[in-house]
């Protein structure tokens, strides 16, 4: 399922793009969602940079889940590469549960709006049920719309809120 967020950033171009980029984890606490965002990796080359960055949820596993969901899974890792000339992020997501069922990709474009930034998500998630224990293949076929949908309902708001918390970061002057 195709997913799209367009964000106003009230703060000049290059600086908000150097914020998403090299001080994600500096938003944390403007983001109740999140508990840490942690940089794995970081390599520069030519004008692109790559991380791999891994977000910790702050939410609980709930009880229903507890069974087949750890608490350690509340994590997701963020592999992005940057391009400082074209002012965009291409990223893949990748889940700790059912990795090889989970696929997240797209990019980031910054776009100069005098000394504002829009800032344009676009990406596209999908989920397979196949092959999971319990959930008979018929089953999981006819659902996967529905999971897909209600997973890209939870994501839309969150990248709002990245946005709002890369804007607060950068208001505070941190």
């Amino acid at each position: 399922m195709k997913f799209r967020n367009e964000s106003v950033i009230a703060h000049p171009r290059d600086l908000v793009f150097a914020a998403f980029r090299d001080r994600l984890a500096d938003a944390v606490p403007y983001l109740e969602d999140v508990s840490a965002i942690n940089v794995i990796a970081r390599t520069e080359s030519n004008g692109t940079i790559k991380l791999h960055n891994e977000w910790v949820s702050a939410k609980e596993v709930p009880a229903v889940a507890q069974s087949f969901v750890k608490p350690d899974q509340l994590r997701w890792d963020d592999y992005a590469t940057w391009d400082d000339a074209k002012k965009t992020c291409a990223f893949e997501i990748k889940t700790r549960v059912y990795p090889d069922k989970v696929r997240c990709v797209g990019g980031n474009t910054f776009v100069a709006e005098g000394d504002k930034t829009r800032v344009i998500l676009e990406g596209e998630f999908t989920v397979s049920l196949d092959g999971i224990p319990g959930i008979p293949w018929l089953l999981a076929k006819t659902i996967v719309p529905q999971v897909e949908k209600f997973i890209v309902g939870l994501i839309q708001p969150n990248l709002e809120k990245t946005n709002a918390a890369v804007g607060k970061l950068l208001d505070a002057g941190r």
